[in-house]
Order: structure tokens, then C-alpha cells, then sequence
């Protein structure tokens, strides 16, 4: 499955691209607080066991040998490092599940694994020696030239990964992985975030005969204006974009801009809790599994094939967001997705949920954009697929 790329693009976190004509939704009616409220990265304890291998597979354990103790730049209060981790591969094989391990749970927000070809894993090792101490910063993508395949990511909520049986990513002899690794200094116990060492154990097959699969991403804007009361010079739309390029660089603003281009046309931006955003593909497949991803004032996220049509069918739903639930899950049937048609992703936030929430009371109100910070927001889709 392949979404229609833009002629101007930029840097996401992403190996699908988005594409124009999407909408904003009205204002939605209040929406009822959630049965388990957020409370961002609850620690789980020890990780549930390891399913027991399928035939073909074994266990390969990656991820960081030398400690990382982040430090937010900017002033801000999230670092994205990358790390250059190798799996050691001498012959073709596949990713059929991953596991990974947040050591430092308090403070790790997400975990993206990036596949490397053995060209790209040389530049990556150019970037990692010319960079202080462990790993390089990586806002937004892995940092490294070229498209990078996603090929494994973990959130809170996510346990063991395990894709369909026979299935997996191509993994070929000699790549590698960056493991993107968000650390949110906001749930730093007392202050002082301590060093980190997570990683991952993946699932590696080396059966003949598996299908490959991708990881395509559908994304919509956030225009999510003060809550009612608030106020502060961070509530000017304006100043909040400028905000987000000092704290994570000038691509970081302009992925503000191009997402209202491809999803509202370049119309002037609409606020209000729910946007969405239509995508439409270029290149068919089958839809296996799906997860969303929404920061700490997400309420609802829905993804969906064909709205509005006779076709229309639903990839994702959840009606009810929690940060600290985020699997990627199983399709109840996988879904078959077409050249021309259309995924649409909605997503709905709430301003609100900044008073009650421990780790974003005390900061100053804003109008919240896209972000990659914990206290700014996301609307992702996750969708894993097998290309026709």
C-alpha cells in the first residue's frame, strides 16, 4: 500500500507519504472521560514471557550496551536519540516479531526500529562517531540519508509483537537497525531522568517462502486551541508553530504547514478538537494489523478505508484513547486496499485533559500542533500491510 507522496516533502517519521484533499470535522459534542484515565508511561513491571518460537525462528536480542542518560535540547523537555544497533546478519531473513524492553520506563515514550541497508548502515556510522557520546539526535525520522524502512516500533500498552504466520519484513544480509528511542523528561522521578539501556529481543526467520510485509502510516493535523479559561502567549497559534521549530528544528514547523496543505488544501487552518485527513493510495495490499498513536490529549482515534461510500469499511476504532494501551492488534479479518482509493484518519483531543494531568499541569497553556514532544500531539494511524 502506497500513499499518493506529495511534490514537496518533508522528513516524517514515516516510509509512506501523505496526500491532499482532507477535511476538518465539526465541533464535536464533549466527550465523556474515559473509564482508565490517562496517566502516561505507567510502568508495566517485567515484560510478559516470549511466545514460544515458530519453525524457522529464533530469538536475536539488540539494543544499547553503553548506557544513555537524555538530555532535552532547546529548552524543551523531550530528546529523539537514535542508536545504530546490528542484529549481525549473514544471510536473507525476516522480522516476525519484536519485543521490546524500556528499561528506563518512566521516561522512554516510544521506540521506532528502522531497517538499514549495508550502504545506509555506513553513513549511519559516519553520523554516530561524528556525534558526542552515545547515538545522535533524530527528531522526526532516523537521520539518516535516504528512505529508511520501519520496520518494528513499541509504545506503552505494547507487549510482545508477533506478525501473521508467514509474513515478516525482509531483513537481507548485513543490515542494520536504528532504534529511535523518545525519552519524555516530563516523567523523570524527581527531576533527573537516570541512564537508560532498553532494547529489543526480535523475532528472526530464516523459513524460505514468506511474504514481506510494510508499514504504512496515515497522518492528520492538530489544531487544538487553549481550553476555555486559558490563557498565555503560547495560545497564538502563530507563536506555538514557532515554539515547536525551536524546540525540534525548522522541520519540525514546517511539517505544520505541509500537513495543513496536504489534508486542508492550504486553506487557512480550522481549530477544534477533531481533524482528519484523506489519503489516497497509490498501491494496493492487504491490511494485517493496525494500532493509533495520539500524545497525552488524545480522546479518540478512527481509521477508516472508503468513508462516506459503499465501500466503506473500518480499519481502526477506538472510541476511547488511553496513552498507556497502545498494541498494535490484529485485524478481526484483514482488509484488501485498492489503487484509488482512500484511508481517512480522524482523530480528537482535549485541551482539558492539560488540568488534570500531573505531568502537564505546571507547564504554560498552548495552542497545540503537530509535534514530537510528549506535551504537543500526534493523530497516526499504524497500519501493517503485504504490498500486491
Amino acid at each position: 500500500m502506497r500513499f499518493a507522496r506529495p511534490a514537496t516533502a518533508v522528513a516524517l517519521a514515516a516510509t509512506l507519504f501523505l496526500a491532499a484533499c482532507g477535511t476538518n470535522d465539526p465541533e464535536p459534542a464533549a466527550v465523556a472521560p474515559p473509564a482508565s484515565p490517562h496517566t502516561g508511561h505507567s510502568s508495566s513491571g517485567s515484560a510478559p514471557p516470549a511466545s514460544p518460537l515458530r519453525q524457522g525462528e529464533r530469538f536475536v536480542e539488540v539494543g544499547l550496551k553503553t548506557p544513555y542518560t537524555p538530555a532535552a535540547p532547546n529548552g524543551g523537555t523531550d530528546e529523539y536519540r537514535c542508536f545504530l544497533v546490528d542484529p549481525g546478519l549473514t544471510e536473507s531473513a525476516y522480522l516476525t516479531g519484536s519485543q521490546f524492553l524500556p528499561q528506563n520506563a518512566a521516561i522512554v515514550h516510544h521506540a521506532i526500529f528502522y531497517r538499514l541497508s549495508p550502504e545506509q548502515a555506513k553513513s549511519a556510522e559516519k553520523v554516530d562517531a561524528g556525534t558526542a557520546g552515545e547515538g545522535w539526535t533524530c527528531f522526526g525520522d532516523s537521520g539518516v540519508d535516504g528512505q529508511t524502512a520501519w520496520v518494528a516500533h513499541w509504545a506503552p500498552g505494547a507487549g510482545e509483537t508477533l506478525m501473521p504466520s508467514g509474513f515478516g519484513f525482509t531483513m537481507p544480509p548485513g543490515s542494520k537497525l536504528v532504534m529511535q528511542v523518545h525519552y519524555n523528561l516530563l516523567g523523570a522521578p524527581d527531576g533527573s531522568p537516570g541512564a537508560d539501556a532498553s532494547g529489543m529481543q526480535m523475532r528472526i526467520s530464516s523459513a524460505a517462502g514468506l511474504k514481506p510485509l510494510e508499514t504504512g502510516l496515515v497522518m492528520a493535523p492538530i489544531e487544538l486551541p487553549c481550553a476555555p479559561g486559558e490563557t498565555g502567549a503560547l495560545c497564538d497559534r502563530d507563536a506555538a508553530v514557532a515554539d515547536v521549530g525551536t524546540r525540534f528544528g525548522a522541520e519540525s514547523a514546517e511539517t505544520v504547514k505541509q500537513l495543513n496543505q496536504w489534508c486542508n488544501g492550504g486553506a487557512a487552518p480550522k481549530s477544534g478538537n477533531t481533524q482528519s485527513c484523506d489519503q489516497p493510495i497509490e498501491q494496493g495490499g492487504t491490511v494485517y494489523m493496525a494500532a493509533g498513536h495520539m500524545h497525552l490529549l488524545g480522546r479518540a482515534i478512527k481509521v477508516e478505508l472508503n468513508p462516506g461510500t459503499a465501500k466503506a469499511q473500518t480499519l481502526l476504532d477506538v472510541p476511547e484513547y488511553n496513552f498507556d494501551n497502545q498494541a498494535l492488534v490484529p485485524l478481526a479479518k484483514p482488509i484488501r486496499i485498492a489503487k484509488g482509493d482512500t484511508v481517512r484518519v480522524t482523530c480528537t483531543h482535549d485541551a482539558t485533559l492539560r488540568k488534570q494531568l500531573p505531568q502537564l499541569q505546571k507547564l504554560p497553556a498552548r495552542y497545540v500542533v503537530w509535534g514530537e514532544g510528549t506535551s504537543d500531539e500526534m493523530c497516526l494511524g499504524i497500519l501493517v500491510m503485504a504490498p500486491e
